[in-house]
């Protein structure tokens, strides 16, 4: 734990009937930071929320909010406040007593709930709907009330499970500025829970990176793209994911290394000159770009973007080049190495 850290897991595991949660958890999170919990279905970021939040109790490891510890403490006693995916809203309240539920639970005087209520709908764009019932509102807007109830909480420390998995693409993009926008101007310490790379590297100062109950990678949106620790992150962060070559694939390289390589440092080459023959299996115009999906024996995921409405044939064999200085290299344990050419050429 350093001095600047508010959150603190400290080697937290959970385990079910002997089956694993999450295990070895360790994090420090500085005040004001914005969080992500990030990895598919099953890796175990919502259980790592649920064990901060004092919904589940770890079976090990010791949990600090705010210099105080809570390991064993109930969610009530936490000074958090959680925004949930499903919005969680009362659907016979309006959105006003939605709002203000938590302040009149907690005898919060009738002036200062107003007051605050006409804070935070101006501040969620919500001013005008005080008196809609939940069901009269977009879904954007309902996840805005979830927002909203839980910036009147007060706390410093909010925690979010996948409060977008609900809404449509434009949506989602449109609440992801709010809610990183709200964080910035009050700033309070979010933690946020999704399985879409996308709103993690776009919203969190900080990206966790889970698998099966573990933390892969802890590091800054660029660092995990721009330096796996694994072949998982290298394959699970970025879109199109990062290709892996074999290693015997290329001169200089060892067999039981895997090469990756990311789709924008791939160029297409003059025949003679590439470094790896392929075979275009798809073509996909994305509008800006087009990606073009190749085929190697040992390779799996090279794709090619090329900018623009780009036409090519199904089935024609290319050359692509690529530079050293843009590879990534695993070990056989999938784990990152780093290398470099020694006078004869060889990777070490």
């Amino acid at each position: 734990m350093t001095s600047k850290s508010f959150v603190v897991l400290d080697n937290i595991a959970k385990r079910w009937a002997g089956q694993l949660g999450v295990e070895n958890i360790s994090l420090d999170i500085p005040q004001g930071a914005f969080v992500a919990l990030l990895g598919p279905s099953g890796c175990g970021k919502s259980t790592t929320l649920r064990l901060l939040a004092g919904l589940e109790m770890p079976d090990e490891g010791k949990i600090i909010i705010d210099g105080n510890d809570v390991t064993g403490a109930p969610a009530s006693k936490r000074n958090l406040s959680m925004v949930f995916q499903s919005y969680a809203l009362f659907p016979h309240l309006s959105v006003a007593e939605n709002v203000m539920f938590g302040m009149k639970v907690r005898r919060v005087p009738r002036a200062e709930r107003l007051e605050k209520l006409r804070d935070v709908m101006e501040m969620t764009g919500l001013t005008g709907y005080e008196d809609r019932k939940p069901n009269a509102l977009s879904g954007g807007q309902r996840q805005r009330v979830a927002l909203a109830r839980a910036i009147v909480a007060g706390q410093k420390l909010c925690l979010m499970d996948e409060p977008l998995s609900n809404l449509d693409a434009k949506l989602r993009m449109s609440v992801r500025k709010d809610i990183k926008k709200l964080q910035r101007d009050l700033g309070i310490t979010v933690v946020y829970v999704t399985h879409d790379q996308t709103e993690a590297m776009s919203m969190a100062d900080m990206v966790v990176l889970m698998k099966d109950g573990r933390i892969q990678q802890i590091g800054t949106p660029d660092q995990l793209y721009s330096q796996p620790a694994n072949i998982f992150a290298a394959e699970f962060v970025g879109a199109p994911p990062m290709a892996l070559i074999q290693g015997r694939a290329l001169p200089g390289f060892r067999d039981d290394f895997s090469i990756g390589v990311r789709a924008e440092k791939i160029d297409l080459a003059e025949t003679g000159k590439g470094r790896l023959k392929c075979q275009i299996v798809d073509c996909e115009f994305l509008g800006a770009e087009t990606h073009v999906g190749l085929e190697h024996e040992l390779a799996v995921g090279l794709t090619l973007k090329l900018d623009g409405l780009v036409q090519k044939q199904v089935g024609e064999f290319v050359e692509i080049g690529f530079a050293d200085k843009d590879l990534h290299v695993f070990d056989k344990n999938g784990c990152r190495v780093e290398f470099k050419r020694d006078e004869q050429g060889v990777s070490t």
